[in-house]
């Protein structure tokens, strides 16, 4: 297949209010141009309705019908994500014919991962349908379910992404991607073999805290942290979770790990030990690889926590670097990576791994619209 162009988009489960939009020209394999991307906030009332929304699935967990409010917010997400697009594509000078696909990911609201004996299950609202029909283009969504329907974990699905990014690097195996969303999580190439998997949590226990103590959305510019101490015992306590421990492929949803592990700790002392304790086990991760890289390339919010990056190098014992000291774009590069796939699905490549997600075979994922 020759490149075309496809738009990605992506939410994550942080929550920031943000949908990330990028356009890549790519056949699946490869990115031929970097196009443009931008990060277009959700209106007030949707991102409550998001907010809302995770909340009822907490509570539903997977049992008996799904939540009324999920009908309500999957075409509000869908509709505000189209205007994205369409957004951006005029703002590049495009229309919409120039596009043959868009990477449409959705947003994740619950995610539970396989257990012995028992498949996983994932929900992420969009509808892809509604989509194409606003945007006249052809859609891929829902590229989790198949995975963890065939006994995977159905994340982390950025590997084959990260890994054609890698590649341009070189330097096989001593580099790695460290993407710190509302979950961190790691890939790792050796130019053959292919790992991916959760490391742990990364923004979303941090923001969740600070939230809660009425200091604002998030600990900015790392600030609390620095000014914090850390409960030396409290941290190596939450660093025996078996999770840590567990061989990957793994995966972890947003809630997994929580606030509640700085329950009691004032403001400073508890972003410094959640920031620890998040570092901490990005170490632990670089310890199960093969060969234990001596970098590590930083996507996601996280990277603009100097707190965070700081400490990678103190408790993870490794060089990190955001994405923009190796020319990459660390706002779109999750963007980005659901035009990939969207390319990836077009032409029926696998997009999940036994090594990533832990899928029985290299398999293809994503539903295409009509």
């Amino acid at each position: 297949m020759n490149p075309i162009q496809a738009v990605g988009l992506m939410t994550g489960t942080v929550l920031d209010g943000n949908i990330d939009v990028a356009i890549i020209r790519t056949d699946g394999e490869t990115v031929s141009e970097f196009g443009t991307y931008t990060l277009a906030p959700y209106d007030a009332d949707t991102r409550a309705l998001l907010e809302e929304t995770v909340e009822a699935a907490r509570a539903w967990n997977f049992q008996g019908a799904e939540p009324p409010i999920f009908t309500r917010a999957e075409a509000a997400l869908t509709r505000a994500q189209a205007e994205a697009v369409r957004g951006l594509v005029t703002a590049s000078g495009l229309s919409m014919d120039d596009i043959a696909i868009v990477g449409f990911h959705g947003q994740t609201v619950l995610h539970r991962a396989p257990q012995p004996g028992q498949v996983g299950a994932t929900r992420q609202l969009g509808d892809g349908r509604l989509m194409a029909k606003i945007l006249g283009v052809r859609v891929a969504y829902d590229f989790r379910s198949a995975d963890v329907r065939a006994g995977g974990q159905g994340a982390p699905l950025s590997a084959i992404y990260h890994a054609a990014l890698l590649k341009e690097l070189g330097a096989p195996g001593e580099t790695a991607v460290l993407n710190l969303g509302g979950v961190a999580n790691i890939t790792w190439s050796d130019g053959e073999h292919l790992i991916a998997f959760d490391t742990g949590p990364a923004n979303a226990p941090i923001n969740d805290f600070v939230r809660a103590h009425g200091y604002g959305e998030m600990d900015r510019d790392g600030n609390l942290a620095l000014a914090g101490w850390v409960d030396e015992a409290r941290l190596a306590a939450l660093l025996e979770h078996p999770y840590l421990r567990a061989p990957y492929p793994k995966s972890l949803d947003r809630f997994d790990f929580s606030a509640a592990m700085a329950e009691g700790c004032n403001l400073e002392d508890g972003a410094a030990l959640l920031t620890a304790f998040t570092t901490s086990c990005v170490g632990k991760a670089l310890d199960l690889l093969p060969r234990r890289p001596r970098r590590l390339i930083v996507c996601g919010g996280g990277r603009r926590n100097p707190a965070i990056m700081a400490s990678l190098a103190e408790r993870a014992r490794v060089e990190a670097l955001p994405a923009e000291a190796v020319g990459w774009r660390g706002d779109a590069i999750e963007a980005e990576c659901f035009a990939f796939l969207a390319a990836r699905t077009m032409r029926g490549l696998p997009i999940s791994f036994p090594t990533t997600t832990g899928v029985p075979t290299p398999m293809p994922g994503g539903r295409l619209s009509d």
